[in-house]
């Protein structure tokens, strides 16, 4: 994409992802936002997670994340990226439900993906985000350097 590209939005520069480009980004990434909804309103938690088969998976403990999804299955889920070289950055959000996976077949499935807790403690609550809904965009970052240079050598 390059700096004089205009997308759906109207916006130049902006691009908006079909399902297949946001699940790919998504992939490339290692850690997202999880919101949820507890009794004192919208909580969001850093994940790290993995992409299997137009999913998102994370393992998680006994908490609030845990809790939340047992009393209400709703959430949302974002990820973003940058490409400091191009000036390119982008965002996806993935709305959907999210269930811990029971299914003894299943949980062998999920224990074979590469997903691993940064943090030490145990995390063997294994969550799938099944999508409702996947929207994103890709866009140039306002102060990159090519971006800047197209501005000054278009009229205005």
């Amino acid at each position: 994409m390059g700096p004089d590209v205009e997308r759906p939005l109207g916006q130049p520069g902006v691009e908006v992802l079909d399902e297949h480009d946001c699940l790919e980004l998504l992939r490339e990434s290692d850690v997202g936002r999880l919101a949820v909804v507890v009794a004192e309103g919208p909580e969001i938690f850093p994940i790290n997670f993995i992409v299997d088969h137009g999913t998102v998976v994370f393992r998680t403990a006994e908490g609030t994340k845990l809790a939340s999804i047992a009393t209400t299955d709703a959430v949302a889920f974002e990820a973003d990226g940058y490409d400091a070289v191009e000036g390119i950055a982008w965002s996806v959000i993935v709305k959907g439900r999210a269930t811990e996976v029971r299914n003894l077949h299943e949980r062998f499935d999920a224990a074979d993906l590469p997903l691993f807790p940064w943090q030490l403690s145990p995390k063997p609550r294994i969550i799938r985000i099944v999508p409702n809904e996947i929207t994103g965009r890709r866009f140039l970052v306002a102060d990159h350097p090519a971006v800047r240079s197209v501005r000054r050598a278009s009229p205005e």
